[in-house]
Formats: C-alpha cells, sequence, structure tokens
C-alpha cells in the first residue's frame, strides 16, 4: 500500500535518501560505482536508439537523475536513459528531421519537456492510478516487441552495413537486405557480443559492456581500425551540457504533432516506474508515493530538456543493478551522477577511437534482454486468453509501430478490464462451509432457506453488465423451487451502482413483485447505499430492506417466515 510521508501541503524534498544510515555509506558508495560502471556503456547505445549523439546518452545520468534523486520518492527507482520510451522518441520524430542532426536533438528536448509538463500535470490532478491501467500482461508484450525491434534494428550496424529506414518494417527489412557484411566490422561485434556473454556466465557484477567498449577502444587505437574500413564513432563533443530550452521555433501546429508522442511516453514512463518502485517498495517493506514519484519524474524530464538530452524513465535493469550491489537510497544514484560527470568531462576524447559496431552489439543485446519470453510463456500457461492480448501488442509494436503498439497496449487494458467486469463470474450463496455459507454456480438455483435465495454480483453494478445482472435474477427467480419469497441481493462486491444499472434494479424489483417476490440486499457499502437513495432505489424497496450481515438477513426473514429454517439443498 502507498503512503504519502510527506502529507498533502509539503512540498516533497530528499524522501529517497533521508533519513541517511551512515552504516551503509560505503555500500551506497560501492554501489553507485557499480551503476556507472555498468550504465555508461548501455546510455550510450540507447543513443543508438533514440537517433541523438552519443554524449547525451552520459547527459541523462547528470542533472535527470539528481533532480529525481532529490525529488522523488522512491529509494531504489533509478531514473535515467531507457530502451522503451527511446524507441518512442524516435518514431515519433521519424520524418520531421534527420537523426543525429541539431534540429533533431532540439525536438527530442523539445518532447522531454512535453512529458515532464504531462507528468507535472498529473500529479496536480493525481493521476498516480493511471499507472494501473496498463496491465502486467500487455507491459510484457509491449517491451517484448520493443525488443524484438530494437535487437533487429541494430543487426546492420553489427554487420557493418547501411541500415534501413527508421520505422519498424524498414529498419527491420534494411537490417537485413542493405549489402554484404564488412567482415572486421562482424568480427567486432561477435567479439562484443562474446565477452557480454562471458562476463554475465562468471558474474552479473562484471561490467561486460564497459569491458568491451574499454577494449575496443584500445584495439581501434593500436590497430588503426579505421583504416581498415571499420566505422568509428568520431569526435565526440565534451564538457558540461548548454542549459536552455531547446533551439526549435515553437508553434502550436509542432505541438499538436509531437503530443501524441509526448503522451505515449507519459503512459510508458508512468506505468513502467510506477510497477519498478512498488516491486522494489514491497521488496524491502517500505513506503512510497507514486504521487511524489511523479514530481521526482516530471522534474527529471524538464532537466532532461533542458540540459541537452532526451527523455528519462524509471529503468527496472538499472535499479536492479543497483539493488544487487547494496544500495538503499538514492544516494547510489547521487555516487554515479559523479562519475558520469567525471566521464563527460575528461573521457570523451577517447571516444572518438570506438567502432560504432560496438554500441549496436550493447544495443543487440539489450534489446534481447527486453524480450520477456518466460513471461510470455507463463502467461500462456496461466492465462491462455491474455496471451493473445500480449502477443499482439507485441507483434503491433514491432511491425506497426512503438507509439501505434502504446496505445494497442493500452486499448487492450482497457478491453480486458471491460471484459472482466461485464460477465462477471456470479454465485448463489447455500448453507454449509466454515463460515456457515458456501457458493454454488447460478447454474443451479439453490436455495439458502425455503423461499430465501441469496445472490452474489461479483462486480461493480454498471452499464455493460446489468444485463447480465437482470437475465440471471429472472432465471434465478424463475426456475427456483419452491418459490421464493425473498430474493436477496449479496452486494458486497458492488462498489459503484450507474445510472444505467438503477434503472435496471427498478425493473428487476418490478418483474420480482408481479411474481411475488420482495427484493432485499445485504451487506451494502456506505457509498453504494447513498447512490441507491438517491436513484430512488431505497425508497422503492423500502429501508429495511437493507441488512447489514447474513445472520441479520435470516433472523429478518425468519421472523417474517416462521418455520422456515430446513434448507432445502
Amino acid at each position: 500500500m502507498n503512503q504519502t510521508s510527506t502529507g498533502n501541503h509539503r512540498f516533497p524534498l530528499l524522501q529517497g535518501i533521508l533519513p541517511v544510515d551512515r552504516e551503509r555509506l560505503p555500500g551506497e558508495i560501492m554501489a553507485g560505482l557499480t551503476l556507472a560502471v555498468l550504465a555508461i556503456p548501455e546510455v550510450m547505445g540507447y543513443t543508438r536508439i533514440a537517433g541523438t549523439p552519443v554524449i547525451t546518452g552520459l547527459y541523462t545520468m547528470l542533472l535527470p537523475m539528481v533532480l529525481f534523486a532529490l525529488f522523488g520518492s522512491s529509494r531504489h527507482l533509478v531514473v535515467g536513459a531507457d530502451s522503451a520510451t527511446a524507441a518512442i522518441l524516435a518514431a515519433g520524430l521519424t520524418g520531421m528531421a534527420v537523426a543525429g542532426s541539431e534540429q533533431y536533438l532540439a525536438l527530442a528536448q523539445l518532447l522531454a519537456l512535453m512529458a515532464g509538463v504531462f507528468l507535472l500535470f498529473a500529479r496536480l490532478l493525481r493521476l498516480g492510478f493511471l499507472a494501473d491501467f496498463l496491465s502486467s500482461t500487455v507491459l510484457v508484450g509491449f517491451l517484448t516487441g520493443v525488443g524484438i525491434q530494437v535487437a533487429l534494428g541494430q543487426v546492420s550496424g553489427m554487420l557493418g552495413m547501411k541500415g534501413g529506414e527508421r520505422g519498424p518494417a524498414n529498419q527491420i527489412i534494411g537490417s537485413w537486405g542493405a549489402g554484404e557484411a564488412h567482415v572486421q566490422t562482424l568480427m567486432i561485434s561477435l567479439s562484443v557480443l562474446a565477452v557480454i556473454l562471458v562476463s554475465r556466465r562468471v558474474s552479473r557484477r562484471i561490467p561486460g559492456p564497459l569491458i568491451a567498449v574499454a577494449g575496443a577502444i584500445l584495439f581501434s587505437w593500436m590497430f588503426d581500425f579505421g583504416a581498415h574500413g571499420v566505422s568509428l564513432l568520431g569526435k565526440v563533443a565534451g564538457g558540461l551540457p548548454d542549459f536552455g530550452l531547446p533551439a526549435v521555433e515553437w508553434s502550436w501546429e509542432l505541438a499538436g504533432s509531437l503530443a501524441p508522442t509526448a503522451f505515449s511516453l507519459f503512459i510508458v514512463i508512468l506505468a513502467q516506474s510506477a510497477a519498478t518502485s512498488r516491486a522494489y517498495a514491497a521488496r524491502h517493506n517500505e513506503h512510497f508515493d507514486e504521487n511524489t514519484d511523479l514530481v521526482g519524474l516530471g522534474l527529471a524530464n524538464l532537466g532532461a530538456g533542458l540540459s541537452g538530452t532526451f527523455v528519462v524513465n524509471g529503468s527496472p535493469t538499472k535499479t536492479q543493478m543497483v539493488d544487487s550491489a547494496g544500495g538503499r537510497s538514492q544516494l547510489a544514484q547521487l555516487v554515479a551522477v559523479l562519475v558520469a560527470l567525471l566521464a563527460v568531462l575528461f573521457l570523451t576524447d577517447v571516444l572518438a577511437y570506438m567502432p560504432t559496431a560496438v554500441l549496436s552489439a550493447i544495443v543487440f543485446m539489450i534489446g534481447l534482454d527486453l524480450v520477456d519470453l518466460q513471461g510470455m510463456r507463463r502467461i500462456q500457461q496461466q492465462a491462455p486468453a491474455e496471451f493473445w492480448v500480449a502477443l499482439a501488442t507485441a507483434a503491433a509494436v514491432v511491425f506497426v509501430g512503438v507509439e501505434q503498439g502504446i496505445l494497442l497496449a493500452m486499448i487492450l487494458s482497457l478491453l480486458d478490464h471491460v471484459r472482466r467486469g461485464y460477465r462477471p463470474r456470479n454465485q448463489v450463496l447455500v448453507p454449509g462451509g466454515r463460515h456457515g455459507w458456501r457458493t454454488a454456480p447460478v447454474s443451479r438455483p439453490a436455495q439458502f432457506l425455503p423461499g430465501l435465495m441469496i445472490y452474489r454480483f461479483s462486480h461493480s453494478l454498471y452499464y455493460a453488465n446489468a444485463q447480465l445482472f437482470l437475465e440471471e435474477v429472472t432465471a434465478l427467480s424463475g426456475k427456483a423451487r419452491p418459490p421464493l419469497s425473498w430474493f436477496c441481493v449479496a452486494s458486497g462486491a458492488i462498489a459503484d451502482v450507474d445510472y444505467t444499472a438503477a434503472e435496471t434494479l427498478r425493473l428487476v424489483h418490478a418483474m420480482l413483485h408481479a411474481r411475488g417476490i420482495r427484493l432485499v440486499f445485504v451487506a451494502v457499502e456506505e457509498d453504494v447505499k447513498a447512490e441507491l437513495d438517491r436513484y430512488g432505489i431505497t425508497r422503492l424497496v423500502g429501508e429495511d430492506a437493507f441488512f447489514a450481515d447474513g445472520d441479520e438477513l435470516v433472523a429478518g426473514y425468519q421472523r417474517q417466515h416462521p418455520g422456515r429454517a430446513v434448507n432445502p439443498v
């Protein structure tokens, strides 16, 4: 359960840092160093997905990470560059500017600012609950699709061939049909993959990507890879980022063009960050406030847009890096910021010797890591119907586009929610069991007492399932033997009754009344009772038709129908 530890009126600050456990400071420092060593090559790789200069990946580990550490609620969530949001950004900017150009970077910054505004606006309206509207099923499918698209999109770079056009289908086709592979580039790519895989097999704490990057740079410098036709990164502009608004001419037309992409980024940031924060808060028996996290995430993205880089997100992989290394607060992230700052100031010159295939290989592995085959298999085994939802989402991302995939994911999540409420599994209650009652299927019109049937509706009553309610009550009351005197709706699971459902209740009351049956209710929530009062249902059935619990219901029934104490079932 989430808890707002700062109250409603105090501006959140340092929740992810305070209180500081001095005994854990060495562990926090080591966790921060581990994060920096593992994440620096990763964020550089994400720029290949986003289409921005390599240095912008390092910039995501500066101001954005600091702002979330100061203003976020989660003590564990690491905010930085992320493959899913980088892919959404790249898809949204396709055709608007040339990837890697100044105009493209300015648009990427503007998207980060817009996503930040969406997040802060969501905080003002307390919309953190929107994270629940992307089900785990579609999130697994979405990230799997992103992983496949990202991995396939790097194949051409690993082979030393000209990549295909941007866009899912073009990128995949171009990766496989761009010409003959460059042998030296392919060997470099395979070597990088081998280093990463071997280091993982030995220990996840070994910085395989960093070893691969350092080794590739060293060999490139020693053996002049560039002279052998290997594409190198070239000069990388170092130093601190330029702070300020992106150099783009603002217009409402431009805002309208970018708004769908910014909203898609907002939804993914909201869902992925909340899911990660919840998981680690539960693991360590801590509390976090998702609305406060929205402040941190919003400011982090504003910081990204104002410091020359692209959108950032809560990263499950980086969060796991810190947690595995022993980090238990945002102090570890601040240590990583200092290391990244040193890299930005003093190490960018050596990056000129790095083969671009190294980044392609690193991103290829990142993409494979996102493909959650175990998760998909688990969904298929435990919830076959939901597996097809996850598969459809993944296919939409791969073959249509990331933005369209996230839109489909949202729609399928909502349809899944509606599906569950549209055909709820309702029951009738009969005597027996540990608590004096047990459930029976509605296909068997069993009575609790002769003449008393208790029907439990297991969902809120609204327009989509009101017809089912009417049909089941009609069938149950018509088939009952002996004939019913009372028909009771057990309402403990009904959290809301809308206008259409209230009209249906009037029809049910009229139908039962025509059959000589009284409609009563048990265990009605206070808010639902207020709705029934407002709709006039209470006046229709009478105030004495509401009972607090089963004992009170049975006692009231037996007072009016003495002698009916033997259950017919």
